[in-house]
């Protein structure tokens, strides 16, 4: 049960860090779009976006394996 409650806190805080980082790209870019834009401003701009929805694919991963795992632990699969 232990080594089971062990996993299910290392997938919780995976989960955890992995929206804190895109909490902190989505404020990137926030950042960028909140001011008057050159073009090289743009371009930082869109990759800011770019770079934040790696993250979110990264944070609906870390949730389903959280999720799968709790599934597993509570109702068997």
């Amino acid at each position: 049960m232990q080594d089971e409650d062990l996993e299910l806190d290392q997938l919780q805080g995976a989960y955890k860090a992995a929206v804190e980082e895109w909490v902190t790209a989505i404020r990137h870019e926030e950042e960028l779009a909140s001011v008057n834009h050159s073009i090289a401003e743009i371009d930082l701009w869109e990759e800011a976006h770019n770079q934040e929805d790696e993250v979110r694919n990264k944070v609906l991963a870390a949730k389903k394996d959280y999720e799968d795992a709790l599934r597993k632990k509570y109702f068997g699969f």
